[in-house]
Order: C-alpha cells, then sequence, then structure tokens
C-alpha cells in the first residue's frame, strides 16, 4: 500500500471573514477531512490558519476556503509558507 503524502501549510484568507464564523467553520470542515492545525483572527481583518494533513485533504480545504461559510466573502487565500511541524488535533486560537 501506498504511504499517503504529508503536506502542512500556513495560510491567510482576506475579505469578509471575520464575524461570519469562519473560525468555526474551518475547524469543523478540517477535522470532517481529517486534518490537524489551528486557525484564528488577525487585528488586521484577515483569518490565518495552520492546515496539516493528506496532502489531497489539505489541497480539498484549501478550495473549501475559497468559499468558506455562507456569511463570508472570500477575496484571496494566500499560502504564505509549505512545510512545517503538523501540530496534533485541531483548534480556534485567540486573535493575533
Amino acid at each position: 500500500m501506498a504511504k499517503l503524502e504529508r503536506r502542512t501549510v500556513h495560510v491567510l484568507i482576506s475579505g469578509r471573514v471575520q464575524g461570519v464564523y469562519y473560525r468555526g467553520w474551518t475547524m469543523q470542515t478540517a477535522l470532517a477531512l481529517g486534518l490537524t492545525g489551528w486557525v484564528r483572527n488577525r487585528y488586521d481583518g484577515q483569518v490565518e490558519a495552520i492546515l496539516a494533513g493528506d496532502a489531497s485533504a489539505v489541497a480539498d480545504m484549501l478550495e473549501a476556503c475559497k468559499q468558506g461559510p455562507p456569511d463570508a466573502v472570500v477575496d484571496a487565500v494566500h499560502i504564505v509558507q509549505e512545510g512545517g511541524a503538523a501540530p496534533d488535533g485541531f483548534e480556534v486560537l485567540a486573535d493575533a
């Protein structure tokens, strides 16, 4: 059986992404895809996240982030960094 390719990405999501349940939606969607990581609001109005897991699941999550929850209006999903340590579990962090 082939080994699954793992991927970790650090992303910034911009647009109308705060006050629209984006963080909660991100956690629910990531967990449903079997991903680990974290998500938080940034003081500059963006949402920041680390997403880690099977490469195809991370790709699916990145596509989903372009839409977000129903009230979100996403302008961009920018990958800041590829790689890095994969966190255990998934959590919503305090604003930064």
